[in-house]
């Protein structure tokens, strides 16, 4: 091998950093008010990160019934408004007594469920007969939630956690604060407008709510993803849902809605 010294750099080469450096772009050189690719140094206007989610999923929905909780999300992740990747599955199964939904940003969203399955393969190798329960996997997350937030870099992500713990159904809900609530029935995105207050005739109705069984608690869900796939742009007539009873937990990733255009026939100019 030649010393560096005795090799001529030629025209492509010759503003080429030196051996063992990085390249410094023209425009994006740290030391001059901007923030190196490689680089967490702080530059004129501070450590910059980017605040703009790229692949995002909108609304999921969750209801408690009886014995058991459903929650069931699209299956579209949009790039920007691009409705760019239709079979992603949003709802997923944790354990046999836990289950989980997601909305907002789908990288965030893998970063997070490479962690929560590591915690899974933990408790199968400790072979001690605990698993993961709904409101211990709920309560991480609002502590993970809240220290991304409070460190400025916050995960994009607003999460539907349920499942069973001690024969009663769990539901609750953390965004990207780490602000967290539980509820009887759940809803992110778009369906905070739209899809809590057909959840709610039923759940805060005594009467209704007590003879929601798990066939009607579907039925309920599948009309309510009806009306976001009218409404939400962001939405998809294919969904997913994930059931958890006392009995385990039921995945269906092959829903589809009932659609009915014949209301656009009644809409003057058409």
């Amino acid at each position: 091998m030649y010393p560096m010294s005795a090799v001529n750099a030629g025209p492509f080469w010759s503003n080429g950093p030196s051996p063992g450096a990085f390249y410094n772009f023209p425009g994006f050189q740290a030391g001059n008010g901007a923030v190196s690719a490689r680089s967490e140094t702080p530059g004129e206007y501070g450590t910059q990160r980017s605040y703009t989610p790229v692949t995002t999923g909108t609304s999921v929905v969750g209801l408690k019934f009886a014995n058991g909780v459903v929650i069931a999300a699209d299956k579209l992740v949009s790039y920007g408004s691009l409705a760019r990747f239709h079979d992603v599955d949003r709802v997923y199964k944790i354990n046999d007594k836990t289950i989980i939904g997601i909305g907002g940003d789908f990288a965030d969203f893998q970063y997070i469920k490479r962690h929560i399955d590591q915690k899974v393969v933990d408790d199968m190798c400790l072979a001690d007969k605990n698993e993961l329960k709904p409101k211990s996997l709920y309560n991480w997350l609002t502590r993970v939630m809240y220290n991304r937030r409070c460190d400025f870099k916050p995960l994009y992500l607003d999460i539907v956690v349920g499942g069973m713990q001690d024969g009663e159904p769990f539901l609750g809900h953390v965004n990207l604060r780490g602000r967290a609530y539980t509820s009887n029935v759940v809803a992110t995105g778009y369906g905070t407008h739209l899809a809590l207050p057909l959840l709610r005739e039923y759940s805060e109705n005594p009467t209704a709510y007590a003879g929601l069984d798990k066939q009607k608690a579907s039925e309920l869900t599948k009309s309510v993803m009806e009306v976001l796939w009218y409404r939400d742009c962001r939405s998809d007539p294919k969904y997913s849902q994930a059931i958890c009873t006392t009995d385990g937990v039921q995945v269906d990733a092959n829903c589809f809605v009932k659609q009915n255009w014949n209301l656009a026939t009644m809409i003057k100019g058409y």
